[in-house]
């Protein structure tokens, strides 16, 4: 008898906890709210941004429901660029203040940002705040050599994903000239900082770059690599001569046509330069 009343006992305080918890969650949304605004945060946002740690590429988001309303933070996030366009003079000013790096448009509901901004403003993450970046090991000469090599294709990236230069350049004598299609990156070291590119590349914020490298990640020491030679391109790049292909396409192509005109002139010399009846037509006169 003593032990049913136990049993009895132990399952109802089960029941009771399990069911304040339950009720916990639904009637406090807030909590729930935050849950999936850190995995949005963590899944995408801390490329850019921390909370509690300081500045990145982006703000920091501690506190960001203070500073901003809901309706603007969710014009922003999803329309970002658009929100600059049209002179918002908040939006201008972070821009200009963040080295007019532009924040991608985010492909976010309203109910997911504003879970980050409840994520963002929760008392233990403030307390907490984003745990510090390890100090990053010292880069030898090597390194800074694999991350050109890396940078311009000549080494494979160790997943498969694609050479940087196929999207970028950079103002460096060292290596071949790079795409057009994104951002120009010779000072992208002084505009970001090491922490900022790091982020970056090791989790891209940036649309494309998410889809180019989404199950082709790169590794950890070419990241560092990446990081070496851009630092290093970015300091030297005084030393560097600008490259113009203009002049010199042009010129190629001129010489290059007087080549092959002139190969063609050789070639058609022993042409016929009369109809092939013409000489039948003569002989036949002739004979007459």
């Amino acid at each position: 008898m003593h032990k049913l009343a136990a049993c009895f006992s132990v399952f109802a305080t089960v029941v009771f906890v399990g069911s304040t918890m339950v009720a916990g969650v639904f009637l406090n949304p807030d909590v729930a709210r935050a849950k999936s605004g850190e995995e949005i945060f963590q899944s995408g946002c801390n490329a850019c941004h921390t909370i509690g740690g300081g500045r990145l590429v982006g703000p920091d988001l501690l506190g960001v429901s203070e500073r901003r309303s809901e309706e603007w933070l969710v014009e922003f996030v999803q329309h970002s660029q658009a929100v600059v366009a049209a002179g918002d003079l908040v939006a201008v000013a972070l821009f200009e203040e963040y080295n007019k790096v532009a924040m991608p448009d985010q492909p976010l509901t309203k109910a997911e940002i504003l879970a980050v901004v409840e994520y963002a403003k929760t008392p233990h993450v403030a307390a907490v705040g984003q745990p510090a970046a390890p100090e990053p090991e010292e880069l030898t000469e090597e390194d800074i050599v694999l991350g050109q090599d890396l940078f311009e294709g000549s080494v494979r990236l160790s997943n498969g994903g694609p050479a940087c230069n196929s999207c970028h350049d950079v103002v460096n004598d060292a290596v071949i000239g790079g795409g057009i299609l994104a951002k120009e990156l010779t000072t992208v070291f002084s505009r970001l900082g090491g922490p900022g590119v790091r982020a970056i590349l090791g989790s891209p914020p940036f649309p494309v770059m998410q889809e180019a490298y989404e199950d082709d990640p790169l590794t950890e020491p070419e990241v560092r690599a990446l990081v070496g030679f851009l630092e290093q391109a970015d300091r030297d790049k005084s030393l560097q001569q600008p490259r113009d292909y203009g002049m010199g396409l042009f010129a190629s192509g001129v010489v290059g046509s007087g080549i092959l005109l002139g190969i063609y002139s050789l070639l058609w010399r022993r042409r016929k330069r009369k109809s092939v009846n013409q000489s039948i037509y003569d002989r036949q006169v002739k004979s007459i």
